[in-house]
């Protein structure tokens, strides 16, 4: 942060002791400690909060990827799906539509068949 080297804190030092007297001065200097100290929590503590907001972010806008890719997915799943449903039938029915009406062209050349019990099924 402040680039502060021995030799500056020497004169920052014996400035203090003249200022404040040698009595006071451990006092004094516990008390900034605890207060430097103080400010330095509360500087992390800034920044580990603004970091997980970042991360939070980043995760909601992955979720959001990911839920896009999803339905996306499902879109064109779906669409496949209906297009073979539809290929598989129609061919079907017009296979059904051909068997009913052979089946009565069959049905209305034949005699009627008797069933087990000798009675003719109409």
């Amino acid at each position: 942060m402040f680039d502060i080297g021995f030799s500056e804190l020497m004169v920052i030092g014996v400035v203090a002791l003249l200022v404040i007297g040698p009595e006071k001065l451990p006092k004094v200097a516990r008390t900034l400690g605890h207060l430097l100290g103080r400010a330095q929590r509360y500087v992390n503590d800034v920044k580990s909060d603004i970091n997980r907001e970042i991360q939070l972010d980043e995760l909601k806008k992955l979720q959001s990827q990911v839920s896009e890719s999803a339905r996306s997915l499902e879109d064109s799943v779906r669409k496949e799906y209906e297009t073979a449903r539809s290929a598989v039938e129609t061919p079907a029915q017009a296979a059904v539509a051909e068997l009913n009406t052979a089946a009565q062209q069959l049905g209305e050349g034949l005699p009627a068949v008797a069933d087990n019990t000798g009675k003719s099924a109409a």
